[in-house]
């Protein structure tokens, strides 16, 4: 089964990012495959580059990044809820006359066409939070 997921809840907003890590993992595991990981409203705080937990604690951004290098998962961002909180990639931070990249590795931004292709591809769509 082919699936793509939702993610519009921060890491440490509630635990919808983390149960919906776990069902992606789970899914793998079980043989499925999952193409595509949409995050839109606040659940663009998973690819902030920047974020430092103490080592305690889960890498919720590192997590993802992995997950989607072992697995050529596409992890997508939605470009204008990241620009409301914040995050640009490097050409929109050129573009904005801003300095930085704060994209973490293998996340990539673009818009909701992606969100809608998604849902006509996958033979499931979930959403987390």
């Amino acid at each position: 089964m082919k699936f793509a997921i939702q993610v519009n809840a921060g890491p440490y907003q509630s635990n919808a990012g983390h149960t919906a890590f776990q069902f992606a993992n789970a899914a793998l595991a079980q043989g499925h495959q999952v193409f595509r990981v949409f995050f839109y409203h606040d659940g663009v705080y998973q690819a902030f580059k920047y974020v430092t937990p103490p080592d305690d604690e889960l890498q919720f951004t590192r997590q993802w990044s992995d997950l989607a290098r072992r697995n050529q998962i596409d992890l997508v961002v939605c470009i204008s809820a990241a620009q409301r909180r914040g995050l640009l990639c490097c050409d929109e931070a050129k573009r904005q006359g801003k300095q930085d990249n704060d994209l973490a590795e293998g996340f990539r931004i673009s818009g909701l066409g992606q969100l809608v292709e998604a849902t006509l591809e996958a033979d499931r769509f979930v959403v987390f939070g």
